[in-house]
């Protein structure tokens, strides 16, 4: 499975993946996907907002066990993240299967649509649409960097936007929701355990930065006679990373659009994409107001206006505490195990899926270890025993869930 989904997508110049929602290397994501399912005698379809299922057993009894994750990537993402999710899913149920397990409840692997947000810029649209965590209006106002919009881009892979909205009737027949993911850290390589469970996902969002200025030659417009809106831009990004440092939590400036985007030219309007978390909302709301803040004084400073939009924003998720628990029983350390220690209880500051359906599903996460704790990078890695680990506690979870 894994040498099979790894061409798709894959750049030879940088390495990474290019995955974008409603492109030509989603669709065939998606086709591979279908593939598994059918070769498992699986049902398949997709849901009105893009979703994709797998069913073993009746999906209209209720109480459904769902396990998986999302197919496609950052720009030039690595390997495992989200896809090492869904290719355990159906690893963990050939497991099962190996095993003699008999499913007592309807069973499903799920592919969730756009959850990096890669081309519309916002992320998780397949399940904020279905938790309706995303309004029909605002996915319709989503568009990509060259004026694309999102039902327009679904129009074209095939699949009808009018049917987009909230899907309340389908996560009210899920009983648990267990994604597993490759760790976006360190913390389970410094404890030297291959697999942890998720106990919180840290509140984040992503603010835009408008920094508009006037448009001018760069070789004859005097220095003191420019509104350049980029020094009041690079002076943010110092100030988001000093502000983050201050308060103990994280700010990012990884992306920009420059207009008019000419070496010879002084920009008119420099536009920067703020990603800022905490492990807590007073912390990130102090980050996010000094940043802003900086960003007005330098403004002011210089003649530059400035606008700032909060595009989105999630609050932090307490997975459910019943289920954690289970999850750290089924895998026999609520206690001490094998090991000599109880598994692993990790904090994230990585949004997910299963953060977005915790509102309305009952839902859990597992954590494999990556030993560098990069990711959104081709250098993201797992080693193949710690998947395999990885693969084997899912299964021994949605058996504890599912089967008798």
């Amino acid at each position: 499975m894994w040498r099979d989904l790894a061409r798709i997508g894959l750049d030879p110049g940088s390495g990474g993946y290019r995955r974008y929602a409603w492109t030509g290397a989603d669709r065939d994501c998606r086709e591979w996907f279908r593939a598994q399912a059918e070769a498992r005698g699986l049902t398949h379809e997709t849901d009105r907002n893009g979703n994709q299922w797998a069913w073993l057993g009746d999906p209209l009894a209720g109480d459904a066990v769902v396990t998986g994750s999302h197919l496609d990537s950052v720009p030039d993402g690595g390997a495992f993240d989200g896809p090492l999710g869904v290719v355990s899913s159906f690893a963990a149920l050939d497991e099962l299967r190996r095993r003699g397990a008999e499913f007592t409840k309807p069973f499903a692997i799920t592919n969730f649509g756009d959850e990096e947000g890669a081309r519309f810029g916002l992320a998780c649209v397949g399940s904020r649409l279905a938790a309706g965590q995303l309004t029909v209006e605002g996915a319709h106002r989503l568009r990509d960097g060259d004026g694309v919009s999102l039902p327009q881009a679904m129009e074209a892979a095939g699949h009808d936007p009018d049917a987009l909205g909230p899907d309340p009737e389908r996560l009210a027949r899920i009983g648990a929701f267990v994604e597993l993911h490759v760790e976006q850290g360190r913390a389970l390589d410094l404890s030297g355990d291959p697999v942890g469970v998720a106990s919180a996902i840290w509140p984040h969002g992503r603010w835009r930065f408008d920094f508009r200025g006037e448009a001018n030659h760069a070789g004859t417009t005097r220095l003191a006679d420019r509104r350049d809106p980029m020094p009041t831009y690079a002076e943010t990004v110092l100030a988001a990373r000093r502000e983050a440092e201050l308060a103990g939590g994280l700010a990012t400036f990884g992306k920009v659009a420059v207009e008019p985007n000419g070496v010879n030219a002084i920009p008119s309007l420099v536009r920067g994409w703020l990603d800022s978390r905490a492990a807590d909302q007073a912390t990130l709301d102090t980050v996010v107001a000094g940043v802003e803040r900086a960003a007005r004084e330098h403004a002011e400073r210089a003649g530059i206006d400035l606008t700032v939009v909060r595009e989105s924003f999630t609050p932090v998720v307490e997975f459910q505490h019943a289920l954690r628990d289970e999850l750290c029983r089924l895998l026999g350390r609520s206690g001490p195990g094998p090991s000599g220690r109880a598994v692993p209880v990790l904090g994230t500051g990585a949004g997910h899926d299963a953060g977005i359906l915790s509102a309305s599903v009952p839902t859990a996460m597992l954590f494999v270890r990556n030993p560098t704790g990069i990711s959104h990078s081709p250098a993201e890695h797992a080693a193949e025993d710690d998947c395999a680990a990885g693969v084997r506690a899912l299964a021994d979870v949605l058996e504890g869930l599912a089967c008798s």
